[in-house]
């Protein structure tokens, strides 16, 4: 699937900005941080951007590291002052992206990933429309769910509710710009490079 050429920044100054800003999205359990890794592991001008949520962490994340953990009071605060590129509530829980984050990578010339929701994806598209979009597909939702009880991170709840928004999410795969099914690792993370050197170009 491919891209537009051409899209104009609504809000931002594009003569300040040499970066480009890849967006991620899927999805959970469809693998986006396993792909994301190794992307960034083979692109040396790629930065992860890492954002905000009131989530509580799960055994062997760090702050900072994969997520920026903060209070639901802090978050809010940061969307009364608009200091938001773009964010969402997600499976009850706010994520967000700072805006002075991915603004100082892209006018240093750095290409910046997010890894977010179809939510903030589309967010972010409204305001900085030269943005690339990639969905990570699953190859079925009957494989999502295995992989999700596999993970063995979330309760029955919660995996009713992430495959109730995988399906929603799933339908919104075509306002994207690439579609890439994680039905194996290494062909989806050929795809994705793939995807990064030619937008790169």
């Amino acid at each position: 699937m491919c891209r537009e050429n051409q899209r104009a920044v609504t809000e931002y100054r594009v003569n300040k900005m040499t970066g480009k800003l890849f967006i991620l999205s899927g999805p959970s359990g469809v693998g986006k941080g396993t792909l994301r890794e190794n992307a960034l592991k083979n692109f040396s001008n790629l930065v992860y951007s890492i954002s905000c949520t009131t989530r509580e962490p799960r055994e062997g994340e760090t702050n900072g590291v994969e997520y920026r953990f903060i209070s639901r009071d802090e978050f809010e605060q940061g969307i009364n002052n608009n200091l938001f590129l773009e964010y969402a509530r997600v499976h009850e829980n706010y994520y967000g992206t700072l805006k002075s984050d991915v603004i100082q990578e892209l006018e240093s010339g750095k290409n910046v990933l997010l890894e977010i929701d179809v939510q903030g994806a589309l967010q972010v598209r409204e305001k900085m429309n030269d943005s690339i979009l990639i969905f990570i597909a699953p190859p079925s939702i009957e494989e999502l769910s295995r992989r999700l009880i596999n993970r063995n991170t979330e309760t029955q709840h919660d995996l009713n509710i992430r495959l109730a928004n995988a399906a929603k999410e799933l339908e919104l795969a075509n306002k994207y710009d690439y579609i890439v099914v994680n039905d194996d690792l290494d062909s989806a993370s050929r795809k994705l490079q793939e995807i990064f050197i030619n937008e790169s170009r």
